[in-house]
């Protein structure tokens, strides 16, 4: 028996859902990730990890982005993104987090701060 990792097949509606449904700010970083547009890194939208639907993963760098909207800015919310966290971090991923008024403000310093965490820039 395998243990599988990636794309649980529980999840798999959500996962549709959640790539019909995305938020604005959602649209506007694929804009820019999709098609290996930023650094020719290959992203992935609303990719399972374990138990986990990341908004957005690039397996070659192991790096997960999330969008925060209001929220994850709860008592709650904080609490459950820091446990995610961790635990993706457990399996070796790192996660940037940005609120998406800042992908909707200033998209330039967003990008930035991506590009900063790959492994060897192209």
């Amino acid at each position: 028996m395998t243990n599988k990792l990636y794309n649980l097949y529980y999840l798999k509606e959500t996962r549709i859902y959640l790539r019909k449904n995305m938020t604005e700010a959602e649209l506007v970083l694929w804009e820019v990730l999709k098609e290996k547009k930023l650094c020719g890194r290959k992203f992935r939208r609303q990719h399972s990890i374990g138990h986990y639907i990341a908004d957005f993963y690039c397996s070659s760098e192991k790096l997960i982005i999330e969008l925060d909207g209001q929220h994850h800015f709860t008592e709650e919310g904080i609490a459950k993104d820091l446990e995610r966290d961790a635990h993706l971090a457990l399996m070796d991923k790192k996660v940037l987090r940005f609120e998406n008024k800042e992908i909707l403000n200033n998209l330039t310093e967003v990008l930035k701060k991506i590009k900063s965490e790959f492994i060897k820039l192209s």
